[in-house]
């Protein structure tokens, strides 16, 4: 780390610069210096896109996969501490929705891991197999409200976004019925598990298409339907 590091600002609105002034006299005879901060969002869609694919390829019994407790350790420190990480990186560069979104889903990947660590007791409080389901359709149809919500928050933004949150809902949707559902429980899962390998693999083009946004280092771009915003009068 330089001797630096620590002033760090971004340009992108001259206001937050004068509302947050570098300090006049800088210890040890440093110099003034500004670096700006990098997009966290490909590491938080990365994180996110990899985690759900590999639940996904569970849900949908790849391979005679039953038991997913493999995704435990992608869920707390990939989907789930990389997304955080990368939601407070991006209140930091005043991005609100990439913010609330990576650090709500890096949260969702925790607490989603921490139900299969046989330590936490989660699942051992229930007795009853199909109230355990209940309960885990609850969470899951709660997420759908979430992820509803944040679609709704994407439809000024990109169509990457429109896309990928408009598939991740219906995922979660057809996860929680899963849950709810008897008869048709296992099919439902498996429709919920081909609805995130898509949503996995938008996040992934989403996330690639940002990190070579920059025509500088890239020696292509990806397009992401970029909707025209509001013109402020």
């Amino acid at each position: 780390m330089s001797a630096h590091s620590h002033i760090e600002k971004i340009d992108k609105e001259p206001e937050l610069v004068s509302a947050n002034p570098p300090p006049l006299v800088y210890p040890f005879g440093q110099s003034p210096y500004y670096r700006k901060l990098g997009d966290p969002g490909p590491l938080g869609l990365y994180g996110f896109a990899s985690t759900t694919f590999i639940l996904s390829m569970y849900n949908v019994q790849a391979r005679g996969i039953l038991t997913p407790n493999v995704v435990v350790g992608m869920a707390l420190f990939v989907g789930g501490l990389a997304q955080f990480v990368a939601g407070m990186w991006e209140f930091a560069t005043s991005n609100t929705f990439g913010a609330t979104a990576f650090t709500m889903y890096g949260g969702f990947w925790m607490s989603f891991g921490t139900i299969f660590i046989p330590g936490s007791g989660i699942t051992a409080a229930y007795d009853s197999p199909s109230e355990l389901e209940s309960a885990l359709g609850i969470y899951l149809f709660t997420w759908m409200v979430v992820t509803f919500l944040l679609l709704v928050a994407t439809l000024r933004r990109n169509m990457g976004l429109v896309v990928l949150f408009f598939f991740l809902t219906i995922t979660f949707a057809l996860l929680g019925a899963g849950k709810f559902s008897v008869a048709h429980g296992v099919t439902l899962t498996k429709a919920g598990g081909g609805f995130g390998i898509i949503t996995a693999m938008v996040a992934f083009y989403v996330g690639t298409a940002q990190m070579l946004n920059d025509r500088r280092s890239s020696w292509f771009v990806l397009p992401l339907g970029q909707i025209p915003q509001r013109e402020m009068v």
